[in-house]
């Protein structure tokens, strides 16, 4: 529906917007990557709108579109796409034989805001980070941010430069990697001459690699990987006795939900300074002049800011049919994490949350184009998945275990979410280090992948 390319980029525009990734892995790998390593998000889409238009992409893309309902129809093979232009109101329709969703898997229009008592009591302004108004003047004022993680992490420090003070009201902790925002390789390679597709080669290599490592050790040893984050934030604040109990020790292990970016420290030194105060609580109430929480405290300010996350939104929330019949996506079995069974001729491009998202948009893509090549070959004009012999016992479960990883918006929205079984195949399983290898790999003749090869045949008994 946007007017506009950038989603996320687009969407969001409180202070300090930036990447909690680094931009050579989050950036394409056919696009080098030349800014800093965490980016704002004025540089990701200026980057997005070199990439659109050095590839010529422009005339290819619809803006300014809702679409209202997808249907497939397996006597045509053929996907029926319905919509409503936004500049008249016309309804309009599209067909096509393979539809790939890459609409992310947040809602932009609705986030997640808690129903607090008494908001309507309160009488400053309040406003969730997602719907933020850039015209706000925030100068001098205090302001309250409830929440804590990513959002959090990027808007306080922001806030914290011109507000007379910041309060953040979390309700559990969050854990912060502090670093430079610079890469030394990526100095060094440029230093002596390499060029940008190089550097940008090398630099991404290393960095997955050792996020992978990070990633494993995170499992093996969470503890020592907490001490070595801690050391972290007291190189970057000078303060060698930071004290790090209530506020900065969460109650589950490191990349169990996300672990939030902190260049240069940044949140920490807002602590430090004092313009920033850490509360570890609950919400009791809103009251007139701010929020009063669980332990009796109350917290004034001018403005408070809900960094409470988002709302799940499976394809975009729209209504999607096969032959008839509503999709319920929940009753589906999720293949690698981007087909489903019971929808034909449909790629769900799903991201990582422990590494770059666009990883797997990369490698998506690739996998794509080998599935519609490998279609063409056999004059298929349809692929299902379908569980095959050995899957038809396994166990169905929901799309990813809590253990595993169970932020609050995705444990909200898991029932949104596809099934999964017990096996590789039909799970996302978050490794992109593992994936790297398996996804390029997948046969595409294997027995999960059912063909419609009908013309093939009759092209093979025609005359020639």
């Amino acid at each position: 529906m946007k007017d506009t390319f950038g989603g996320t980029w687009e969407t969001h525009k409180y202070p300090g917007v930036r990447s909690d990734s680094d931009l050579y892995t989050f950036g394409y790998r056919f696009k080098p990557w030349v800014g800093t390593p965490i980016a704002s998000g004025q540089a990701i889409l200026d980057y997005m709108g070199e990439v659109i238009e050095e590839n010529g992409i422009a005339p290819h893309i619809r803006y300014g579109h809702r679409i209202t309902k997808a249907s497939w129809d397996s006597k045509a093979n053929l996907w029926t796409v319905e919509a409503v232009r936004a500049s008249n109101g016309a309804a309009v329709t599209f067909t096509a034989n393979f539809l790939w969703m890459c609409q992310g898997y947040y809602d932009h229009e609705k986030p997640h805001i808690p129903d607090w008592p008494g908001m309507d009591s309160y009488k400053g302004r309040f406003i969730h980070a997602q719907l933020w108004d850039p015209s706000i003047d925030y100068s001098g004022k205090r302001i309250l941010v409830i929440g804590s993680g990513a959002t959090a992490a990027t808007v306080i420090p922001a806030f914290a430069e011109k507000a007379a003070h910041v309060t953040m009201l979390q309700r559990s902790p969050t854990y912060f990697y502090c670093s430079e925002n610079k890469n030394e390789l990526a100095d060094r390679l440029r230093e002596i001459g390499i060029d940008e597709p190089t550097i940008h080669r090398v630099v991404r290599a290393q960095i997955m690699h050792d996020g992978g490592r990070l990633s494993g050790r995170a499992l093996k040893e969470p503890d020592v990987v907490f001490e070595e984050l801690k050391t972290l934030v007291r190189k970057f604040t000078g303060v060698e006795d930071f004290s790090f109990e209530p506020h900065f020790t969460p109650k589950y292990r490191v990349w169990q939900q996300r672990l939030a970016f902190c260049p240069e420290g940044d949140i920490f030194k807002a602590a430090v300074a004092g313009k920033l105060t850490v509360m570890t609580d609950t919400l009791e109430t809103f009251t007139e002049k701010g929020v009063r929480t669980s332990s009796g405290e109350e917290i004034e300010a001018d403005i408070i800011v809900a960094a409470t996350g988002f709302n799940m939104l499976m394809m975009g929330g729209i209504p999607f049919y096969v032959d008839g019949k509503e999709v319920d996506w929940h009753e589906t079995v999720n293949y690698r994490g981007m087909m489903f069974t019971g929808v034909p001729n449909m790629v769900w491009v799903m991201g990582y949350f422990r590494a770059s998202w666009t990883l797997r948009v990369d490698m998506l893509g690739d996998f794509v184009c080998n599935l519609l090549n490998h279609m063409d070959k056999k004059g298929a004009k349809r692929v299902d998945v379908a569980l095959r012999a050995e899957d038809r016992a396994m166990q169905l479960l929901d799309w990813i275990e809590a253990d595993n990883f169970n932020p609050g918006y995705l444990m909200r929205g898991i029932k949104l979410l596809p099934k999964r079984g017990d096996k590789p195949e039909w799970r996302h399983n978050q490794d992109y280090w593992t994936e790297r290898h398996e996804i390029p790999a997948t046969d595409l003749d294997g027995e999960e992948f059912v063909y419609d090869c009908v013309d093939a045949k009759q092209r093979q008994t025609e005359p020639v």
